[in-house]
């Protein structure tokens, strides 16, 4: 009967083992994963691949794909923007104004 429980316990040894070695493969894929992104992927259309071109709107740098048209804004280009323009939904949305 002990024999059973050691070989019980192993097992759930194991399996404890296994999961956390598998977590810890996950999160290392990750991290590559946004490293390659971070390295590679500079000036590339996050929707379709294309290489965006800098272009300046009202005194704002933006990113356009020529391939699909999509402009790309950085962290603070829409609230720098809505600024700009004080007589338009941008202070409905980010002032909270009516």
């Amino acid at each position: 009967m002990t024999g059973k429980w050691d070989e019980r316990e192993k097992a759930l040894e194991s399996q404890y083992i296994y999961n956390e070695e598998k977590k810890k493969i996950e999160r290392m894929k990750e991290s590559a994963r946004e490293e390659i992104v971070r390295t590679y992927c500079r000036n590339c259309c996050p929707k379709c691949g294309g290489t965006l071109e800098a272009m300046t709107f009202r005194g704002v740098p933006l990113d356009k794909c020529p391939d699909c048209g999509g402009i790309w804004l950085g962290p603070k280009d829409l609230q720098i923007l809505a600024a700009k323009d004080h007589r338009s939904w941008f202070d409905k949305w980010f002032r909270g104004e009516e």
